[in-house]
């Protein structure tokens, strides 16, 4: 983190021709108050340093006895070897020692009294992936962020614990909203509810994922790091993002409900099943976690909110594309999940959902991404931070994260080929498991089914629009599927699911003109 935020500066510097203070100080302007911690670095950074060296005086970057010394950058150019990183740090290291003391308290501000029980319940909801406000404790909020609306239907009353998206409704709603759906009341011409008239034997039911990074739609905007387009717009989303565990759900392939503002479009599984019936609206439920793997049980006992005998059905995308071979560690073989312990985690997880989604429910398993399609496509070009001075490539971003053992995927993103191709061959095992899932095992509440992730198509597609490869991967972290991807992988599996499985989508209702007429004869409300 501190490498990149030094970079920015100095290259803010570099692009407006300024001091580093006057770098520091317009990008303090951009960016909201209260995370302008990066407002304390300015002593500390000269031009003549680069990021490394800026980051390792300031003791946010370390060196443990016997690992090497990560960089980003190639040491500066007096001498080729690391021990020019070495000098370099050695004539920094006494500027600096000031204002590592005034930065590192930042740390701890969850040690002060008053923000203690605020830290906590912010770290409980994000453990059990619940909406952080929450007033009646159904699992469904009226606030976006930290794990509200933006990852589960809007509440419509969030003092009533009997009201809640994707419930059967309530005495056909006559009187109240009880599902959210926005349909409700009585028809004045014939008496009868608006429910019964458009949703009775609509086939109701609602999306749950249950998913890691990708699934919760991972995203750092490029324009948080890309001086030449930097301005005060290009951080108002930041709180926003920061709340949402920097996922953006509500764009996402599954659960997306809202028109992207990230690049690319929307377009989700939920908004074709809302489109296909107007009665699922709201009934929508993301319950992802970055870096989460095979081993959901605990996430669907916590975060899973629904009620066998009063809910609607729901289909269920049960869909870990990476995680499950993905690691930071040296010996990553090692560390992925077995074939063994796949069948385990998924089984275990699936009679859990067994004995919770109502009957007439679905659920999908998706395969494992090939990741090889990352190194592939990306390692020779550029990284946001390296377009201005041609100075990073995605493979440095990689070796600089493998270095520091926070690299999300050690097996793909390497240069070392025989590793990438023993990761896709553990990755595609883990398939084959899911696979043999959903062709031998059956449950009393629900199908199941099972699908590739489909890469290979969407890159087709991508080609045929004109695009290029690349573009299907998120340009800052280069690991996660774009948004274009996610938008192109919807429509690939709703055809996939129409022509092979039309029974889990439903019908289509008849009544969805009406619906829609109605509510703009009041008002859209």
């Amino acid at each position: 983190g501190c490498v990149l935020v030094v970079s920015v500066i100095e290259q803010l510097a570099q692009w407006h021709n300024s001091t580093v203070k006057a770098a520091v100080e317009r990008l303090c302007d951009y960016i909201p108050g209260r995370y302008q911690i990066i407002c304390h670095m300015s002593c500390c950074i000269d031009r003549e340093m680069n990021a490394d060296v800026v980051c390792h005086s300031l003791k946010l970057c370390k060196q443990d006895p016997g690992q090497p010394l990560c960089h980003l950058y190639s040491p500066p150019k007096r001498e080729k070897h690391s021990s020019g990183l070495f000098h370099a740090l050695a004539h920094a290291r006494p500027k600096c020692q000031i204002s590592s003391k005034s930065f590192m308290g930042f740390s701890t501000v969850c040690a002060f009294p008053l923000l203690a029980n605020l830290c906590e319940k912010i770290k409980y909801v994000l453990r059990n992936k619940l909406p952080f406000e929450d007033f009646d404790g159904d699992k469904f909020s009226t606030f976006p962020t930290l794990r509200g609306y933006h990852w589960r239907g809007r509440d419509c009353d969030d003092k009533n614990t009997t009201v809640y998206p994707g419930r059967r409704p309530d005495n056909w709603d006559a009187k109240s909203d009880s599902n959210c759906n926005g349909i409700w009341g009585v028809d004045p011409k014939d008496g009868i509810p608006y429910e019964e008239k458009f949703c009775k034997g609509a086939d109701s039911k609602g999306v749950v994922l249950l998913g890691d990074s990708a699934g919760a739609h991972f995203h750092i905007p490029p324009e948080w790091m890309t001086v030449t387009q930097m301005s005060a717009k290009s951080f108002a989303n930041l709180p926003m993002a920061f709340s949402d565990e920097l996922d953006w759900p509500q764009f996402s392939e599954i659960t997306g409900f809202l028109n992207s503002t990230i690049g690319g479009w929307t377009d989700s599984l939920y908004l074709r099943l809302r489109k296909r019936n107007r009665c699922n609206h709201r009934d929508l439920q993301n319950i992802s976690q970055n870096g989460i793997r095979g081993r959901l049980i605990q996430e669907i006992r916590s975060g899973l909110a629904r009620n066998q005998l009063l809910d609607n059905p729901a289909i269920v995308i049960y869909a870990t594309i990476g995680n499950d071979v993905c690691n930071g560690e040296r010996d990553t073989l090692a560390h992925m999940t077995t074939p063994k312990e796949m069948l385990s985690n998924v089984v275990q997880a699936l009679r859990y959902l067994d004995s919770h989604l109502p009957n007439g429910s679905h659920v999908i398993l998706t395969g494992l991404v090939d990741g090889r399609f990352l190194w592939d496509n990306l390692h020779d070009r550029y990284h946001p931070l390296g377009q201005l001075n041609k100075d990073i490539t995605y493979s440095q971003l990689y070796s600089f994260l493998d270095c520091l053992q926070v690299s999300p995927c050690s097996g793909w993103l390497t240069p070392n080929e025989t590793l990438r191709n023993l990761t896709s061959e553990r990755a595609l095992q883990l398939s084959n498991v899911l696979k043999e899932i959903a062709r031998s095992e059956k449950f009393a509440n629900f199908d199941i089914f099972y699908m590739d992730f489909p890469l290979r198509q969407t890159a087709e597609e991508w080609r045929k629009m004109g695009g290029e490869p690349w573009q299907l991967i998120e340009p800052v972290d280069g690991f996660h599927p774009s948004q274009i991807a996610a938008a192109l992988g919807t429509g690939i599996t709703w055809q996939k699911a129409l022509h092979e499985w039309p029974q889990v989508l439903g019908k289509e209702n008849p009544f969805n003109d009406q619906i829609e007429a109605i509510f703009k004869d009041q008002g859209g409300h």
